[in-house]
Order: structure tokens, then sequence, then C-alpha cells
């Protein structure tokens, strides 16, 4: 069974699988012979070049298995025959742990803090505390749950948003009445057509003064000039791990407005990320191989 992996250390959890050659494609270097022949495609983290072009020539491929949870990238282009799964639980814990770092960073100013460090400064002030605050989380899934479990001891309270209303979760149309109450306002939706640009100048306008936006989930689902906006009349703070555009170019003026926290899209690359997405992957493998049901297949959007 020929099979594109994008590291080495997936292709050493497949090597003992009976019938798995695996062929390492990180969209890097030149792309394997053999595309009409792959079964299995497991892409790399940094999406390849030409995605579309790539599976209109994989004819015989049966499985797309990300190492992300997004699919974007794959799922418009998917040929006949070939069923998606993406790698939802694997980045939870390093999105999560992420998400609580820098809303804390962000509300007790260690930014700031460290650039009075570099400039030999004693800036004492009162900061801003997570303690009796709401945080709002936009996309409850899996790494929604992951974040409200870290997210206890901190004294918050937590209000639940995801696509679908269900017992204890929010549904997307009441976003705008439940905006303004959120100190906090985390985002962990799908990159999808009804999600892009969501969060707009009207979106960020129902946000309460001195409210943080963190985004873990895609750069493209902020309108990043209304965001701007919003941070240089102070009105608003943000911490962003993802931006649009990504990466980030020198000189935009993101960079340099004030009260935003930017990481380049770090919240998953842990070894914990690293670790769970191979134990995945040779699970997965070898369901398939098995004739077994699948994980996390992707039957609609995401």
């Amino acid at each position: 069974m020929k099979t594109w992996v994008p590291s080495d250390s997936v292709a050493e959890v497949l090597s003992d699988l009976p019938g798995v050659e695996c062929a390492v494609y990180d969209g890097t270097t030149p792309m394997p012979e053999g595309v009409e022949e792959v079964e299995v495609w497991i892409p790399p983290l940094v999406t390849v070049p030409d995605v579309p072009g790539t599976l209109a020539r994989m004819s015989s491929l049966r499985l797309l298995q990300t190492v992300t949870a997004g699919v974007e990238p794959y799922r418009p282009h998917m040929p006949e025959g070939a069923v998606l799964c993406n790698a939802r639980g694997v980045h939870d814990a390093g999105t999560a742990e992420w998400a609580v770092g820098a809303m804390i960073a962000v509300l007790r100013e260690f930014p700031e803090f460290a650039d009075a460090q570099r400039r030999g400064e004693w800036t004492y002030h009162h900061t801003g505390v997570l303690a009796d605050s709401t945080v709002l989380i936009v996309g409850y899934g899996s790494i929604g749950a992951a974040l409200e479990r870290r997210l206890e001891g901190f004294e918050v309270e937590i209000v639940r948003v995801a696509r679908s209303a269900r017992e204890g979760v929010h549904g997307m149309a009441e976003l705008p009445r439940l905006l303004p109450q959120a100190d906090v306002v985390v985002l962990l939706v799908p990159a999808t057509t009804d999600t892009a640009g969501m969060v707009d100048a009207a979106f960020l306008a129902r946000m309460k003064d001195g409210a943080v936006l963190v985004n873990a989930a895609r750069g493209g689902i902020v309108d990043t000039d209304a965001l701007i906006l919003e941070l240089k009349n102070g009105r608003l703070r943000a911490a962003l791990d993802v931006t649009a555009p990504e990466p980030l170019p020198e000189g935009h003026p993101l960079w340099s407005a004030p009260g935003v926290l930017i990481t380049p899209h770090v919240a998953g690359s842990t070894p914990a990320s690293v670790r769970r997405m191979l134990r995945l992957i040779r699970a997965q493998v070898s369901r398939y191989l098995a004739g077994e049901q699948l994980i996390n297949v992707i039957t609609d959007s995401y």
C-alpha cells in the first residue's frame, strides 16, 4: 500500500505494519514518484504546494488523514471514493494551554512588563486579572472542552457557543446577545464559508470595553483591518496565534498595534501534539488495513 507521509518519524511509526510502503513528502522537496498509486496520504502540517493539482492526480487515493484539525485545503478537492479524516484531539492540549497563557499574558500585561525589563524600568501599576471574568468560548468542541478543564480553578464563568445549540452550549445565533457580557472571547471555530470574516466590525463593536479577543482558530475568521482600528483606539486587546495574512509580513500595521500579543501559529506545535499525532496515525492506518471503521471522518464542512 503506497503511503505518503510528512516525516521520517511518521514513516517509522508505520514501518512494522504489513504491506505499508512509505514515501516522505513534506512539500519542500520534489514530489515522490507514483502519485497515481498513492492509497493513503498524510500531508504535513504546512500545506504543500498545489493541493488541487496533487489530489486530481491521486486516482488510487482512499484515505487522506490530516495532522491538523482543519481540513479546508483538502475538502473541496477530494477525489471520488476517498475518505477525509482530521486530527481532532491531537492539538487540544497545546492549543488550550496556549489560550490560557495568552489571555493571562494580555490581562496581566506581561508583554509590556517584558519591554520595561529590557529598558531597565520599574513600571509598577495595577493590571487586569482573569479571576471573576467571563470567558466566552466560540466554537466549543474538543479544544474548547480542553480549555474549560484548564480554566477550572481560575474562578471564571465559562459561556460556551457552538454551531448547534445543545445542553449547556448556546448556538451561534445567540452570539450578539452574549458578546457584551464577555471579558475574554476565545475563537476556536473551524475555517468554513460560514466563519470566514465572522469577527467583523459589528462583532467587535458588540464586545465590551477592555475585553480581550483570543484567536487560536484561523486568521481569516477575523477582519484584520477592523481589529486594528479597535486596538488603536484602545477599546479592545487581543492575543493572536493566527493572522490574516499569514505569515504576517514585515511592516504590517498589526505588528505595531497597541495591546496585541502575536505568536507565529505555534499553539499546537508541541511535543505533546507530536506524540498524539503519531498515535493517531498508527491507529488510523491500522484501522484502514483491517477494514475497520475510521475515526474523525469529515462528513460535512468539518
